[in-house]
């Protein structure tokens, strides 16, 4: 049997609804790439869901391994120390499930190289 998998993007959260549309479409995109894996978005701040209750869901639903994809350009604060800590909490509370912290999307080439080739069209 297959472990049920799970990805969550992280991203910082806005009180602007519109704020939400490019995770949420990142989200889509994976759904129909892979109609299996379990998909969530979630939100340090001043949105919701936060990852705890993104991880709830999930943990609840029976999944073994997630994913956390920090939608950031950089490594700040948030990636370098919220989101550690926040994943140790939630091994903590969730101990049958594993955690996959990926750096943040901002510290891949290919976005780089992607973002250069937007800037110089």
């Amino acid at each position: 049997m297959h472990e049920r998998k799970a990805v969550i993007l992280f991203g910082h959260g806005s009180r602007d609804p519109l704020w939400r549309g490019p995770i949420e479409a990142v989200a889509a995109r994976l759904r129909a790439r892979d109609p299996a894996l379990l998909v969530r978005c979630a939100y340090l701040e001043l949105d919701q869901p936060d990852l705890p209750a993104a991880t709830r869901e999930l943990a609840a639903l029976g999944t073994a391994r997630i994913t956390v994809v920090p939608m950031f350009l950089g490594t700040g604060r948030h990636a370098r120390q919220d989101l550690p800590l926040l994943a140790d909490r939630l091994r903590a509370d969730h101990p049958h499930v594993r955690f996959v912290v990926q750096p943040a999307v901002g510290e891949d080439g290919r976005v780089l190289d992607l973002l250069a080739t937007i800037a110089i069209e």
